[in-house]
């Protein structure tokens, strides 16, 4: 979150082609993936994609310590972001209140959508490398 308020202070914007995206729009994405750790996610992938390809692929991203994915994909079944999207303080707000959630969560979470079962620390790790590689498709 430190990064994102030091981004946001400074008037971030979008470095073109890495995403479609404007600032706010990628801050609410985030803030759903993270809602939806503890929440659930709206359309899974198989258990036999999660079990395989999935799970190799955060082994791969954890491994390295970054991932790389589409920066202007939804997340599988998610409410559409909004076009125009919220303020930026809005979705900044938004995304704060999800890490805050994530991180008062006590109960088992649920399974990522490619990524299947991770634990706490896992998630954290996803949450942390899906936001940097969000947050490098932007300049101050």
């Amino acid at each position: 979150l430190r990064e994102v308020e030091r981004l946001q202070a400074a008037a971030p914007r979008a470095l073109e082609p890495a995403t479609a995206w404007g600032w706010p729009q990628t801050l609410a994405h985030c803030a759903q993936s993270i809602e939806f750790s503890v929440h659930g996610f709206p359309r899974p992938k198989s258990a036999l994609f999660q079990n395989t390809a999935g799970a190799a692929a955060f082994r791969v991203f954890a491994w390295r310590g970054r991932m790389r994915h589409s920066l202007t994909e939804p997340i599988p079944g998610a409410p559409p972001l909004d076009a125009p999207a919220p303020d930026a303080a809005a979705a900044l707000a938004r995304l704060r209140a999800a890490v805050q959630v994530f991180a008062a969560h006590t109960g088992p979470l649920q399974p990522h959508f490619a990524y299947g079962e991770l634990s706490k620390a896992q998630y954290e790790q996803a949450h942390a490398m899906h936001l940097a590689d969000h947050l490098s498709a932007f300049d101050i």
